[in-house]
């Protein structure tokens, strides 16, 4: 489904702020597969999903979605088919405009309610009564006077309302309060499973790395360390993962966002 091969990326090559991201990177999944990633700050989880998203072009290797070659595919004509959730929960909804105006925008209405039916307005209540926030009584109210929770949960609705081929989530719980992102991330496994989507999502809580999809990976100075799925991953702890990342690189985990998680 997803088939990304050695591919590499430097920032400002040739200068004193050389700075490889990605090196010989390879990646494969298969339809369904939900992957989380975990890595220090630097470690190229980021640049990885700008590199899928097409939010620039690698330097090297080829990144095929679903048997197509997008490796150089422009971002705009890979966003139908590819959603991405960031950290900053304001960044995935247009604050002036109302809920129902943003899930029209979302569903290719172009935010025009005018050209939405009223089943398809019924069936944005009911997908929105499924975040059990409410919403579904608040639609003609402006999302910039949601929470950022709320906002948060809209954004994942959003993004597969029309279910992409690829979701990407990018620390999407990062900027919530604990209960909030427990219920995010609640929400997240369940569009993930009903779906069946083929999701690879950001953490810094290696707990919810190890909770969440079917498989973990682990990545340092740019390239995957860990690739951890089936038997072995089912009643592997956080220590396990922390011995397992020392026995790969050599060294110690001494970030400490994702050790005090």
């Amino acid at each position: 489904m997803l088939e990304i091969n050695k591919i590499s990326k430097t920032f400002n090559p040739g200068t004193v702020n050389e700075k490889t991201a990605v090196k010989d990177l390879s990646l494969h999944l298969v339809d369904g597969e939900f992957v989380t990633i975990i890595g220090a700050n630097g470690a190229g989880k980021s640049t990885l999903f700008n590199a899928i998203c097409g939010n620039f072009y690698t330097d090297s290797g080829s990144i095929i979605l679903d048997g197509k070659d997008i490796t150089f595919l422009p971002a705009y004509k890979r966003s139908p088919f590819i959603g991405h959730l960031f950290q900053d929960p304001m960044l995935g909804t247009a604050p002036g405009m109302t809920i129902e105006e943003n899930l029209a925008l979302a569903a290719g209405k172009g935010g025009w309610l005018s050209k939405v039916t009223k089943a398809e307005k019924e069936k944005f209540a009911e997908k929105l009564s499924l975040l059990d926030m409410g919403l579904e009584n608040r639609m003609k109210q402006p999302v910039g006077l949601l929470s950022g929770g709320q906002r948060q949960a809209l954004t994942l609705l959003m993004a597969t309302i029309n279910p992409p081929k690829l979701l990407l989530l990018d620390e999407h719980t990062a900027a919530l309060d604990p209960a909030t992102a427990e219920k995010v991330l609640a929400l997240t496994d369940s569009i993930v499973r009903e779906e069946k989507l083929t999701c690879l999502m950001i953490t810094h809580n290696m707990q919810s790395a190890l909770d969440l999809g079917n498989r973990t990976l682990m990545m340092d100075q740019g390239n995957i360390v860990l690739d951890i799925k089936g038997k072995e991953r089912e009643n592997l702890t956080v220590e396990d993962l922390l011995v397992k990342f020392k026995e790969c690189v050599g060294k110690a985990l001494d970030n400490d966002r994702m050790l005090l998680t």
